[in-house]
Parts: structure tokens; C-alpha cells; sequence
């Protein structure tokens, strides 16, 4: 038997006891792990990488809830002995070890390396693209008007990192209401933004960045937090299609790391310390917008090397996992990618990696209903400016170009900026020589100095001493401020007795990923709770005495909506509302909810929104704000 597996073409381990102790592997599994002492250790020291890219999680889950995991086409990145990472792709299945009493004794793992499938599917996609094109159009003209309506870019700032994610809803190709923002503000500070609008199509997007424009408008003028919101919930009053909008609200003052927020109806941030702690910070109690409640405002204080994450609820309410379980995978994986013991990125920023990682090892094993949005600010050391003693003579324009690309990439900026910033900078270097020291070899020297605002703004400075001189009229020359004022946002030139000052400012920012996610593939037997195919409204013989089960979504708020108010009598009846059995509440849901409450308020009569501590409702429920009690035993 012991050859037979060994001839076998699939992967093989098997492991025992709570510590997940190797006690067989096959040939096949040998392979991928050269060098590397296996029997009789923990699965997790002998693939130590593997441990915050949910491998050895399965493994876990397996052996302590007895139900097998299946895995379709999941990456992995394997560390060799050379020091290079193997990325594979591989299928497979992780069952109970049983003894003969039914107790658990271990796990044993069966996966086959599809790699080769992976890589031919992908070249065989690429062939037959011309197939695709139409469903292709379509999805790129959905992305497209969801990008016009998100930030461009996000800003590039001294002493923060800022990274964003978008990933529309799986089951859905419209586009959605979720948005983010990144505004600098006159102080130094950053405003940080995730915000969510009830359902998706052209109407949520259009409200979406209706709401957008008016936060930008007041925060970028250096509005507070409470003025800000106000301002939105004053417009998404007079906008029905804006009512129970969510908003995390943050501003971050990157020089001493004191932070400010507030959750109106929306989850709370994530923070991530510079030690690997995580902790969600403390809901502020703010209503949604349009609702009719206040702002309240909280304080924390984000350390060097902190890291801030907001996000929509899209990432909490995946398929087949509670609210509590969700909120505990997004801390952990979350850490793990800012730490760089998930998918092997060296390149990308722990902002970067956080917003991307995140979301795809988190989707790939449950799949996503929602649209996703991540927003991620890291405080960081401020950058130095740069600082540049030049001979005169043009053999210091290569000098000058390699010193500012390689400042340029240690702050952040985009191929594209560093490339007009150096030809801007170029031109002027070059002014300064041939016509304030008129191309004489070793006359004096030229001074850069560039830095990088709290606005965001690539400042530089070139000075001379000299006199600049009407350059000579030739047809091929004389182009050069003109060509560097094109590329800039700004170009000033000032002369004077004792030299000559010129300054080109240029915004850096860095733009937001806009994900896909392939089709999960992973199945937990018994993982899923059963759910009533539709929602179910039911009394006890009195009708204002209502329980609600099953899903509240987009698809059902409506019917819910009309049959609250018409059992109330438009709200002027007293009514109990039992959300118990509730198995999925939407911000629809939510929204329906907010719109009776506001009825019976206006109408003085009262309203009990019940729902029993760790259902779906009630922590939805205690997540936007809503009053709610538990059910009566």
C-alpha cells in the first residue's frame, strides 16, 4: 500500500492529534517540500508560509468540527530552499481520521496539483477572447461607470500610506452604491471615507457620488466630521433614493497620528498595529444618513507603522458565516496580509497588500453577495525633501534625473508622474544652464529642492544665480517651458537681480484596484445553515404582533415595507416586530426598517423591534444604530 500511494500522482498527508503532528506523506507530497523535516512535527512548522494562506485553518476546522472541506483551485505560495517562491494551484479535499468509536484522530489531505490546468485554461482563454468580447463590453462599461464615479486616484501624502479596493458584487453586474475617499485637508490631516447606498444600479451610483461630491466638497474645505455628515444627511433627506446611506467617517492628522471618527450606520474601522495586535475600534452610535439621528464623534491614536482599515459590509456578510465569525477572519487575514505571511507580494505596500490579499483570500472560500469596498491608511515617517547641489554643465541632467526617480519611488509616485516630474524638471535644469550661466562649463551650480506637501503636491524648486538670456531664435529650440508646463499642473518662473526661481507643483496620486473574483469553488459540508427560500411574515392572531423570517434583501424590503405599514395602519397602531428568525438583513432590510420606525415616530405610536442576541438582525440591528430588545423567554 505504502508504494502504492507513493506512486501515486495525487498529494497526500495525513496528520494526527490537535497539533496536527505528519505521521505519512506520499512521493508526490516529498516533492514539495525538499529539504524540509516533516514526520512527527505540526503541519504548521513544516509549511510555516502556508499558515496565512488559510491551509492550515482547513486543517484545523477539519479536525475540530468533523466535517470535511473541499478546496477547488486554491494558490498557494511554497517557499525553496533557494530562497524563490513556487506558486501553485491545486484542488483538493480534507476528511476526519476516525478511530473506531467515531472520535476524531486526525485529518487526512487529498489535493491534486492543477497548475498546468490553470495555465492552459488561461491560455486557452486567451485565444478564445474574441468569444467573450460582448459579455467583456458589458462588464467593462459597468467598471468604467463605477470608476467615474470613485476617486480618480488616491492621494499620495507625507507621513500615510493610503490604499483602496473595489469589487462589485458577484451575483450582480450592475453597479453598486459603495464608495471611497481620501481627502487631504488644510491642516495636514486626511479624511478618510467608505460609504454605502442602499441598493445597486445607475440610481445608487448616481446618488453615490452625489453624497460623494458633498462630503469632498466640506472636508476639502476643512469642515468637521459632525458639519460634514450633516451636510449629507440634510441632502439625502431631500433624496429618497440616499435614505439609510452607511458611512465610516475617519481623519487621521499623519504628524502626531491622532484620529477622529465616526460610524454613522456603518461598521467600525479595523486597526492593525505596528506589533501584529488587532482590535475594532468602538462604534460612535451614528444613525445612517437621512435617518434623522447625530454624529457623535470618538478619538483613538494611530502609531508609526499602525494601519487603519475601513470597509462596506460586503466583506462581513458573505454566504455561510455569521457576523461574529466574519469580523474575526477579516481581523486575521487582514493581519497576515499587512504582515506579509499571506500571498507572496514583496513589491506591494502593507496597504496594498491588505485591500487585495484580503479580499481574495477571504471571497475564494465563501464567495461574496455584496459589493466590496477596502480602504486602508497606514501612518508611516514622513518622507525627507530632496536636496540637490548641481555643477552647471549638462552632464548633471542624468545625476539630477536618477537622484529624483529614485525619490520619487521611495514616496510613492506613479510611473507616470515620476516620468513628467523628471522631463519637467529636466527643462528647467537645463534653462538654468544655458541661459543664466550661458553653457559655461563649471560658472556655478544649480539647486533642486523637492518635497512633498501634506496636500499631496510634488513641489520642486530649481534656483540658479545667475541672469537668464534671451535664448537665440532656433527653429528647433525654444520649447522646452512650454513642453514642462504642459505635463505639470504648475510651472512659475521668477527672476530676479540675484538669480532666477523656478517651481513646478505636480498632485501625486496612486490609483485604487478594481478587483474580480473568479467563481468560488470551496464547499464546507454542514458549513451553511438552512435558509427559507423567501421571507415569511407571520403573527400570532394579532397582525400589528408580527414575526419576520427568512432573507430581508433588496428582493424582499419592499413587500416588508408594505405590509408593516399596512398591518399599522400607515403607523398610528402600536406594533411589535420579532426579527428572530431573520437569517439575512440587508442595508434594504435596514432601510425598510428605519422608514416605519420614522412613521410611528411621527405618528406617536410605538414600535419594538425585537431580535435575539447573536442572530443575523440583532447584530446587524446594533451595527446601524437601531433601538431593538431581545425577545421575551
Amino acid at each position: 500500500m505504502t508504494s502504492a500511494a507513493d506512486q501515486a500522482a495525487v498529494i497526500l498527508m495525513v496528520c494526527e492529534g490537535p497539533d496536527l503532528r505528519v505521521v505519512g506523506f506520499n512521493a508526490a507530497t516529498a516533492a514539495l517540500m525538499p529539504g524540509r523535516e516533516a514526520l512527527g512535527r505540526p503541519l504548521r512548522d513544516v509549511f510555516h508560509e502556508l499558515t496565512g494562506q488559510q491551509f492550515i485553518a482547513e486543517y484545523d476546522e477539519v479536525y475540530r468540527t468533523g466535517l470535511p472541506a473541499v478546496g477547488h483551485q486554491w494558490r498557494a505560495h511554497l517557499d525553496r530552499p533557494d530562497g524563490t517562491v513556487f506558486e501553485m494551484f491545486a484542488n483538493f479535499t480534507i476528511t476526519p481520521w476516525r478511530r473506531p468509536d467515531g472520535s476524531v484522530r486526525g485529518v487526512i489531505g487529498v489535493g491534486f496539483d492543477v497548475t498546468e490546468m490553470m495555465q492552459a485554461r488561461a491560455a486557452a482563454e486567451d485565444q478564445a477572447a474574441s468569444l467573450r468580447e460582448r459579455y467583456e463590453q458589458t462588464r467593462d462599461v459597468v467598471t468604467a461607470l463605477q470608476q467615474e464615479m470613485l476617486p480618480a486616484g488616491l492621494p499620495v501624502l507625507p507621513g500615510v500610506q493610503v490604499a483602496a479596493s473595489y469589487l462589485l458584487a458577484d451575483a450582480d453586474t450592475a453597479a453598486g452604491g459603495d464608495w471611497f475617499d481620501a481627502v487631504p485637508q488644510p491642516d495636514g490631516s486626511v479624511a478618510l471615507i467608505v460609504g454605502d447606498v442602499v441598493g445597486h444600479g445607475v440610481t445608487a451610483s448616481g446618488v453615490m457620488g452625489q453624497l460623494r461630491a458633498v462630503l469632498q466638497d466640506r472636508l476639502a474645505a476643512g469642515t468637521g466630521i459632525t458639519d460634514a455628515l450633516s451636510a449629507a444627511d440634510r441632502f439625502a433627506r431631500r433624496l429618497p433614493a440616499a435614505h439609510a446611506t452607511t458611512v465610516c467617517l475617519a481623519v487621521l492628522d499623519p504628524a502626531d497620528g491622532t484620529l477622529a471618527y465616526c460610524t454613522a450606520g456603518h461598521p467600525a474601522p479595523l486597526l492593525l498595529t505596528a506589533g501584529g495586535a488587532t482590535r475594532y475600534l468602538t462604534p460612535t452610535g451614528g444613525s445612517p444618513l437621512g435617518t434623522g439621528g447625530n454624529f457623535p464623534v470618538r478619538t483613538d491614536r494611530l502609531g508609526v507603522g499602525d494601519l487603519l482599515l475601513l470597509f462596506s459590509d460586503g466583506i462581513l456578510e458573505r454566504p455561510g458565516r455569521t457576523l461574529p465569525a466574519s469580523t474575526d477572519d477579516l481581523a486575521r487575514v487582514a493581519a497576515d496580509s499587512a504582515a506579509g505571511r499571506a500571498l507572496h507580494d514583496p513589491k506591494a505596500t502593507p496597504v496594498e497588500r491588505v485591500c487585495t490579499q484580503t479580499v481574495e483570500l477571504l471571497v475564494r472560500a465563501s464567495g461574496h453577495a455584496d459589493d466590496i469596498t477596502l480602504l486602508a491608511a497606514q501612518r508611516v515617517a514622513a518622507p525627507p525633501a530632496l536636496e540637490l547641489r548641481l555643477p552647471a554643465h549638462l552632464g548633471s541632467l542624468r545625476a539630477s534625473r536618477v537622484e529624483l526617480a529614485a525619490w520619487l519611488d521611495r514616496i510613492g509616485a506613479t510611473e507616470q508622474d515620476a516620468f513628467m516630474l523628471q522631463h519637467a524638471l529636466g527643462e528647467l535644469i537645463t534653462n538654468a544652464i544655458e541661459h543664466a550661466y550661458g553653457g559655461k562649463v563649471d560658472a556655478d551650480e544649480v539647486s533642486v529642492r523637492a518635497e512633498l506637501t501634506p496636500d499631496g503636491v510634488v513641489e520642486v524648486v530649481v534656483s540658479d544665480h545667475g541672469r537668464w538670456r534671451e535664448p537665440s531664435r532656433q527653429p528647433t529650440r525654444g520649447r522646452g517651458l512650454a513642453m514642462a508646463a504642459q505635463l505639470v499642473e504648475s510651472l512659475r518662473v521668477e527672476p530676479s537681480r540675484t538669480g532666477t526661481i523656478a517651481t513646478v507643483r505636480q498632485p501625486l496620486t496612486r490609483p485604487a484596484r478594481m478587483l474580480t473574483a473568479e467563481p468560488a469553488g470551496h464547499d464546507r459540508t454542514g458549513d451553511r445553515a438552512a435558509e427559507p427560500a423567501a421571507m415569511i411574515i407571520t403573527d400570532d392572531g394579532e397582525e400589528t404582533r408580527v414575526r419576520i423570517s427568512g432573507p430581508v434583501d433588496a428582493g424582499t424590503a419592499t413587500r416588508l415595507r408594505q405590509e408593516l405599514l399596512r398591518r399599522s395602519r400607515g403607523g398610528t397602531v402600536a406594533m411589535a416586530v420579532d426579527l428572530t428568525g431573520v437569517t439575512h438583513l440587508a442595508s434594504a432590510g435596514v432601510s425598510v426598517l428605519h422608514h416605519v420606525a420614522e412613521r410611528h415616530a411621527a405618528q406617536q405610536a410605538a414600535l419594538s423591534l425585537t431580535a435575539a442576541p447573536g442572530s443575523p438582525a440583532h447584530d446587524v440591528l446594533a451595527l446601524v444604530a437601531l433601538p431593538h430588545l431581545a425577545p421575551r423567554r
